[in-house]
């Protein structure tokens, strides 16, 4: 073994961070907020997340358990104005505002056996054709890693967090949870599962990290609101990036390179989706911007990350064996 490897694994500490009423913040961003841990670069930390409102829990006739910790945070932590619950934040020594957090996504796991679905009025893609309420609880079997819906219909499940931010700048104040923005936060790109990674820019010393809004399945554009909503512990490793400086998150994954675009209007999303996939390729590989373009029109995808929560997302991906590096 690589004897510099050898000693970052020795060093590195795991911590296990859980959802507790004095460990969550409830439906807000902020930088003014203090650390619920603190950690240093190169260190894992297992997180455990909630999910849901108290009106959004399951029946008891439906045998579905809600996890007790949750019923906790319903009755003692003050609801800010959006619906995630967020552990954290975290803050990371070294990081400053500047600097980049890489979030190396290590594992995702279930916490309970159900999800939840529902759309508003007034909410989702289609509002003027489906101007009500309505909220589905869903089955999770882990062994055949399926969603059962009430019509018995079944969906492949590929957990992730739908929310992976740092704090917002402390000067811009408390931000509501649904918008995702510069600093991450209410992302929901289905394509952050296991063994991918995360970079969001720093705002704040500290990064000041926090995560939720768990995912058992969805897909691009989220249409209605919400995915299959669910509570997972996933374990995160975290290192300060000083030679990266870019102002929106990036993403890899073990096939993809991935860039975002966040912004009320769509097609200001995909610009900036694809203006910062043409400049992470010239990076990587060298070639001028102009073939980069040219190569974008051929090689990238872009695809809807989400459509509802007011500030659209636009994600483009490359093959990452397209820009191997020599």
């Amino acid at each position: 073994m690589n004897i510099s490897l050898a000693k970052q694994a020795s060093t590195t500490k795991t911590h296990l961070l859980q959802s507790r009423p004095e460990t969550v913040h409830w439906g807000f961003f902020d930088g003014a907020l203090d650390p619920v841990l603190t950690i240093d670069s190169g260190d894992r930390v297992a997180i455990e997340c909630v999910s849901g409102n108290p009106e959004w829990m399951p029946p008891k006739s439906t045998g579905f358990d809600v996890l007790p910790e949750l019923q906790q945070i319903h009755q003692q932590v003050k609801r800010g104005t959006g619906n995630h619950i967020l552990t954290g934040p975290i803050f990371v020594r070294g990081a400053a505002v500047g600097d980049v957090l890489e979030v190396r996504i290590a594992e995702i796991d279930l916490r309970q056996n159900w999800g939840y679905n529902l759309f508003r009025a007034y909410g989702g893609t289609l509002p003027d054709e489906f101007p009500y309420y309505r909220i589905i609880h869903v089955a999770l079997d882990r062994e055949r890693n399926r969603a059962i819906l009430p019509s018995r219909l079944t969906v492949p499940m590929r957990p992730f967090f739908g929310q992976l931010g740092v704090a917002p700048a402390k000067a811009f104040g408390r931000q509501n949870s649904k918008e995702p923005r510069e600093f991450g936060g209410n992302i929901d790109c289905k394509e952050l599962t296991a063994g991918s990674t995360i970079y969001l820019p720093i705002w704040n010393d500290g990064a000041l990290f926090s995560t939720g809004d768990g995912h058992a399945a969805q897909g691009d554009g989220e249409v209605n609101g919400t995915a299959i909503e669910t509570s997972l512990k996933g374990t995160f490793e975290f290192h300060v990036r000083k030679d990266l400086h870019w102002r929106l998150p990036r993403a890899q994954t073990a096939t993809h390179f991935i860039t975002f675009g966040l912004d009320p209007d769509l097609d200001t999303a995909a610009r900036q989706a694809l203006t910062a996939m043409i400049d992470w390729i010239v990076a990587l590989t060298g070639i001028s911007r102009d073939e980069a373009y040219s190569l974008s029109s051929f090689a990238v995808d872009l695809h809807v990350t989400q459509t509802v929560n007011n500030v659209k997302g636009v994600h483009a991906m490359i093959d990452r064996e397209i820009v191997r590096c020599a």
